[in-house]
């Protein structure tokens, strides 16, 4: 099994050239250089020049180099796309993603541009129609559309829905599963939204830890203070993946191969928690090969 850890996913901003140096020492899993939010109207040219270049050096290691775009509704859209093409990131992420339309669209363009075929797209969810179509959204996932991974955009989220965003975010947890569901029903990865208050360490170590147990694969991060603890949170435990080797040897052995259910340490266990267990370990052989 080959997978990618996208533990820790940092927002960085385009049109900062200091951030762009930095982020390539940053032990984050994965990058998103940003044109959009982070960036302001009139450093919207700079930015994507900056961000082109950045891509095009290969500077950044073994982190997935994600570039984030303005919609293609907007007067910067179009030109970032084609720039981000040029310059081959490992993805694009498109903002206020509502709806399957938009991903066959980002497709169709992709192909006009001749996109090279490495290249995915992932998809902001931020917008109240973006919940509600999250199902056909997961489902266009093709080839044409390239669709990998969900991006939660919880401040958006909250700004077009009116819903606060408090400790625990009770408001948002039906959102917020009605996209995990989607995303594993089709088969993509997804990745919390943003915790706002860089002050506060435990409430974030708080929320890691609620993304990770609702199924998040990671969690997207403001600042590089945020990497490391992250990180931890979303890697399994010695303990885990002790577990899961276990689990993996014995529907391993001759006498068990047939079978749905074993019992280990007076466990029943069934086939299923032996899949589980084979990403438990990918995913920590990924993290040790880095």
């Amino acid at each position: 099994m080959s997978v990618r850890p996208r533990r820790s996913v940092l927002y960085m901003p385009g049109s900062n050239a200091r951030a762009l140096e930095k982020a390539k020492a940053l032990p984050a899993d994965c990058l998103i250089l940003d044109l959009e939010d982070a960036v302001a109207p009139d450093s919207k040219a700079t930015a994507r020049q900056q961000v082109a270049a950045a891509v095009a050096a290969r500077s950044f290691g073994s982190r997935e180099v994600i570039v984030r775009i303005n919609g293609l509704d907007t007067q910067w859209g179009a030109d970032d796309l084609a720039a981000a093409v040029r310059a081959r990131p490992d993805a694009i992420l498109v903002p206020k993603v509502s709806s399957a339309a938009q991903l066959v669209a980002i497709g169709r363009h992709l192909t006009d541009l001749e996109a090279y075929q490495t290249i995915r797209v992932w998809a902001m969810m931020e917008t109240p129609l973006a919940i509600l179509n999250a199902a056909a959204i997961a489902a266009a996932r093709s080839a044409a559309t390239r669709l990998a991974a969900f991006v939660m955009g919880t401040n958006d989220l909250a700004k077009e829905t009116r819903a606060q965003i408090i400790p625990g975010r009770t408001p948002m947890l039906p959102w917020l599963m009605t996209c995990v569901a989607a995303a594993r029903a089709h088969a993509i990865d997804i990745l919390d939204g943003v915790y706002n208050n860089l002050a506060d360490m435990e409430g974030f170590a708080r929320e890691c830890q609620q993304a990770r147990e609702m199924g998040f694969d990671g969690k997207t991060l403001i600042h590089p203070n945020q990497v490391a603890p992250c990180n931890a949170a979303f890697s399994p435990s010695e303990e885990e993946v002790t577990q899961a080797r276990k689990i993996i040897a014995a529907f391993a052995l001759p006498e068990n191969r047939d079978k749905g259910v074993v019992q280990i340490d007076g466990r029943m266990v069934e086939r299923m928690h032996a899949d589980m267990a084979q990403h438990t370990v990918a995913i920590a052989e990924a993290i040790q090969a880095r």
